[in-house]
Order: C-alpha cells, then sequence, then structure tokens
C-alpha cells in the first residue's frame, strides 16, 4: 500500500531544530545530568558496604514501624522488612554485583528526582484548571502507551550515548504515574474540608498547602512508588544507548547468550525493585 501520510517527517524536522537550535541547552543538560550521575555513584561506592548495608535496613525499619516504632506489632512488621533487605543486599554484594546495582540505584533516584520534580507540578495544574487537564491527559497516554524503545532515538540524537539519554528516556517512561496520582490525591480531596479553609480566610496557597497536598499525600507516595518501578524497568532498555549498571549486564548477557550473567544481574534488579517497592509502599501507608 502506498505511503500517503508522513508523520515522521515532521517529527523529525521538529527534533532537527531544535537540536540545531538549542544544543546549548542539550549540553548544559547533558552536563548536569553526567555530573549528578557520576558524583552520586562515587559518593555511594565510597560508603563501605557494611556502613551502606545497616543504614539501607535501618531505612526500611523506619519505613515500616514510622512513629509508633515502639509497638510490638510495628517492630516485628519493621525487623521482618529489614532483615529482608538485609539479605537481599547480601546476596547481590555476594554475586559480585554490588557496583552495578549501586549505579542501577544512581539511575533510578536522579530519574525519579527528575519525574516527581516535573510531575507533581504538572498534577497540581492539572487538578486545578480543566483546560490545562484536557491537555495534558493526551500527552500522559500518549507517553504511556508509546514503546519504550521509541524514546530512545531522539534521547540519542539530543545527547549521544552515555547515562544522559538513559536517564530521560526513563523520565519519559516514569512520569504519568506522578501526574496523574497528584492530580487524583488533589481532586480526591473533600469539598467540605477545602470549603472550610476558604471559610476560615484561608488563600489559594494555604489551601494548597496545607490541607490538599497533606490530605492527598498517601496518593502522591503512592505515585513516588509507581515512577520507581518504572524507573527500575527502563534499566535494561536504557543500557542499550550507554547507561550504566545492572541492566547493562543484563543486555551483555543477552549479547553473549550468558544465561548465568542474565539471570544473575536479573535477579539484583528484582531484589532493589522490591526493596525500594516495600520500603516506598511502607512511607506511603505510614502517612495515609
Amino acid at each position: 500500500m502506498e505511503k500517503k501520510i508522513f508523520i515522521g517527517k515532521y517529527i523529525k524536522a521538529g527534533i532537527e531544530f531544535l537540536e540545531e537550535n538549542l544544543y546549548f541547552i542539550w549540553g548544559a543538560m547533558d552536563d548536569a545530568i553526567s555530573w549528578t550521575v557520576e558524583a552520586m555513584n562515587t559518593f555511594l561506592l565510597a560508603i563501605p558496604f557494611p556502613l551502606m548495608l545497616i543504614l539501607v535496613a535501618g531505612l526500611s525499619y523506619f519505613a515500616k514501624t514510622g512513629k509508633e516504632g515502639l509497638q510490638k506489632a510495628k517492630i516485628k512488621d519493621g525487623l521482618g522488612l529489614a532483615s529482608g533487605t538485609f539479605f537481599g543486599l547480601i546476596i547481590i554484594y555476594l554475586m559480585g554485583y554490588w557496583e552495578e546495582a549501586i549505579q542501577t540505584t544512581t539511575l533510578v533516584l536522579v530519574a525519579t528526582f527528575i519525574a516527581l520534580l516535573s510531575g507533581i507540578p504538572l498534577g497540581i495544574v492539572a487538578a486545578k484548571n480543566k483546560t490545562a487537564n484536557k491537555i495534558i491527559r493526551p500527552l500522559l497516554d500518549l507517553m504511556q502507551t508509546m514503546p519504550a524503545f521509541v524514546y530512545l532515538i531522539p534521547a540519542i540524537f539530543f545527547f549521544s550515548v552515555g547515562n544522559t539519554p538513559g536517564v530521560i528516556a526513563t523520565v519519559i517512561f516514569s512520569l504519568p504515574p506522578a501526574v496523574r496520582l497528584t492530580a487524583l490525591g488533589i481532586q480526591s480531596v473533600p469539598s467540605d474540608v477545602v470549603e472550610a479553609g476558604y471559610a476560615f480566610g484561608a488563600t489559594e496557597n494555604q489551601i494548597l498547602f496545607k490541607i490538599q497536598l497533606p490530605l492527598a499525600m498517601p496518593t502522591i507516595l503512592a505515585g513516588v512508588n509507581q515512577v520507581i518501578l518504572l524507573s527500575l524497568s527502563m534499566v535494561v532498555i536504557a543500557s542499550m544507548v550507554g547507561a550504566k549498571g545492572l541492566g547493562a549486564v543484563v543486555y551483555q548477557g543477552i549479547q553473549q547468550n550468558d544465561i548465568a550473567k542474565g539471570f544473575e544481574s536479573g535477579l539484583g534488579i528484582v531484589i532493589l525493585a522490591i526493596i525500594l517497592d516495600r520500603i516506598t509502599q511502607s512511607f506511603g501507608k505510614n502517612n495515609a
């Protein structure tokens, strides 16, 4: 069948125009993201493994117990999560993939931070403005349904290969839950509570920061959880454009047909995903 619509040609022209005229922005973004990732990797790898083990296990315990850490039931739950985290990290270390696990964690944390920095304000705008919501929702649908590999093409075009295109592609892929759940959380705040705030003379900013956002926090934290998990699901795809970490080891295993390497590095990603999922879920429940 003869091709009659050339959408891709116009998309390509637009990307080339952006690359040629905004090259200084892409260069600054590349420098900033590369420096941040490398600095975090250096910092985290400088922490001795036993100390990191204690810190992460302690974070797991605190996330599970919260302010009620001295209650017997909470202590049991906290110790369960902390011990699971403890042994999970030891497995990664003994498999010889600790450095790669830190690189993956850094990639996920940087991508999550950027996604939340963009997604939460967009979610607030979408919740407050119906016109903005009608514009943002189709864009989020496009971002969620577009195959993740497609994001790598413009990312490589703007940033060549390395950690930066991997981070950018991960941000685009993981951004929608942050926007959607932030908007949902704010819209779910009971209207009578908001009206009471107005009745007592609260301003729009006071309503947002002292009523809506605190009440929406459990839903927003659920969005944070989803952003982290979606970021982790992108690490193997991001490795195809030069991103370091466990995803790169999985990719090497695929290329070399090395079942052991692929399974072990994949298991490391699963362990990291479970640990990060349980910690963020626990923080969300304690803020409910």
